[in-house]
């Protein structure tokens, strides 16, 4: 019987109150106890993402953010970059749609070194992730390595390849020089500051601070305007890939899977004929093979990056074009040989013979230059695919600026093609890695640099000097300046 009159006087109680409201709140209260809501009140509540960390990653700035490690900073020049950044919405989707290409290697690289996945970002602070990005201060690639600091780490720099813009070994190069600026402060804060600044300039700072009595702190060091900035950007970027939502921003998917896999390349291989093998334009096959400034391939041991899907018929299809005997190969100018000469005797006209060389009109070149020709190939799509590399020709000439520091033989035959996973190509790839580690381990520190130059495969350096004053800024030509972009345009 009292089960049965317990709901009646409840009811009853309710009226005698007066308070009519309250029996109106407890079925709402009821229904929030049973997760049920108003339509209303849904759309007007965020939803903030989680991690669940009992399943894969299925996309790659889930996986990204599990690796966040590093300590967040929280400050008004972090909220003005993020401002900065989600005012360009348009900007902001380009480049992380164009850093897909490349984030899965990175990531890779990071977890397998246990590094924090924040890094991964850093390349959109330095170039927008466009490793063709050259800056006033002769930075490049991805990771805006300057010459001296890239030849310091043996990143190839010549006329025919610059590795500063090779996606994988300058990533590499640029994960080491992390890793050791890092041990260096044990502070991450004070390691981006030294990538930027130079890690001698932090380390002056710090001794300052010190011996005035004031903390160490990456936050209390006085720094360039730039490097004061340069920390609160990455943090800005890593709390919109945290929180897209938030913000309302949408990320572009990009898989949690590996994009691009390597490929043994034959001496002679036409970068346009590579490109039309891999299904590409020749803009997307120059993003993932950047680092060429001739347009073919003229080392032994070279590889192309192609999407990993399409490797098979790639290798399938460089093998027939080695088989068929046409390509290019390296002419070494003899005494008293004209370029004028050379052109005519291979089917060219000489403005051509310049552009597929990197060189004008007013290039000087004499005796043991090395010289790009067709080996029976049509040289239209060279000559097209020379239009899309950086205008910046890598030689580097004597004194009399008449003979190149580094020769490239002249390549007689061709290489068999072979797969990354073939005894041929671990040959070729090992002849290269042990030509390198054969560079001598210790080399005079690099100059310093206003914005990051990474290093990398050797030993950093202990110290560098900071950058040319005058008036109190650095000279202009010395150092890398690095500014917002005016407008929403990659770079």
């Amino acid at each position: 019987m009292a089960k049965f009159f317990a709901p009646l006087l409840f009811s009853l109680s309710l009226l005698l109150s007066g308070t009519p409201a309250s029996a109106q709140e407890a079925p709402v209260a009821a229904s929030e106890a049973m997760g049920l809501h108003a339509p209303n009140e849904l759309a007007n509540e965020p939803r903030v993402l989680t991690l669940d960390l009992t399943r894969n990653p299925n996309e790659i700035w889930d996986r990204i953010r599990r690796g966040f490690s590093m300590p967040d900073l929280d400050s008004q020049l972090v909220a003005d970059q993020q401002l900065f950044y989600l005012n360009r919405p348009g900007f902001l989707k380009q480049v992380f749609a164009r850093g897909g290409r490349y984030l899965y290697y990175i990531v890779d690289e990071l977890e397998r070194r246990g590094m924090p996945t924040e890094l991964a970002l850093l390349p959109m602070v330095e170039s927008s992730y466009n490793p063709l990005a050259y800056s006033p201060a002769h930075a490049s690639g991805l990771w805006q390595f300057i010459p001296s600091t890239g030849k310091n780490y043996n990143l190839t720099q010549d006329s025919w390849i610059d590795e500063r813009r090779d996606v994988i070994a300058s990533t590499n190069a640029a994960l080491d020089y992390l890793q050791t600026i890092y041990e260096m402060h044990g502070d991450w804060h004070l390691a981006l500051a030294s990538y930027n600044w130079g890690e001698g300039a932090v380390a002056r700072a710090i001794q300052r601070n010190v011996d005035a009595g004031l903390p160490a702190e990456y936050s209390q060091l006085r720094m360039p305007d730039e490097t004061r900035n340069y920390v609160p950007k990455l943090q800005a970027i890593k709390n919109i890939v945290s929180q897209p939502e938030l913000f309302h921003f949408e990320l572009p998917y990009v898989p949690n899977e590996a994009n691009f896999v390597a490929v043994a390349a034959p001496i002679g291989t036409d970068l346009a004929a590579a490109a039309k093998l891999a299904g590409l334009s020749l803009e997307e096959f120059l993003a993932l093979n950047p680092s060429f400034n001739r347009p073919a391939v003229t080392l032994p041991g070279q590889t192309l990056i192609v999407p990993t899907e399409r490797a098979s018929h790639f290798e399938a299809g460089l093998e027939q074009l080695s088989e068929d005997g046409k390509g290019w190969r390296v002419h070494e100018l003899g005494p008293g040989e004209k370029l004028a000469a050379i052109a005519q005797r291979h089917d060219l006209t000489l403005a051509q013979l310049l552009q597929l060389n990197g060189l004008n009109a007013r290039s000087r070149v004499g005796a043991g230059y090395s010289l790009l020709v067709p080996d029976g190939v049509d040289p239209s799509g060279a000559l097209q695919v020379t239009r899309l590399l950086p205008n910046r020709p890598q030689v580097k000439l004597t004194a009399n600026t008449t003979t190149p520091v580094r020769k490239i033989p002249a390549a007689t035959a061709k290489t068999p093609v072979a797969g990354k996973n073939s005894a041929a190509a671990k040959k070729a790839v090992a002849n290269k890695s042990a030509a390198k580690k054969a560079a001598p381990a210790a080399k005079s520190a690099p100059t310093a640099k206003s914005t990051a130059k990474p290093a990398g495969k050797a030993a950093a350096p202990a110290a560098k000097t900071a950058p040319p004053q005058k008036n109190g800024k650095p000279v202009p030509g010395t150092a890398k300046t690095q500014q917002q972009p005016k407008k929403p345009a990659a770079k």
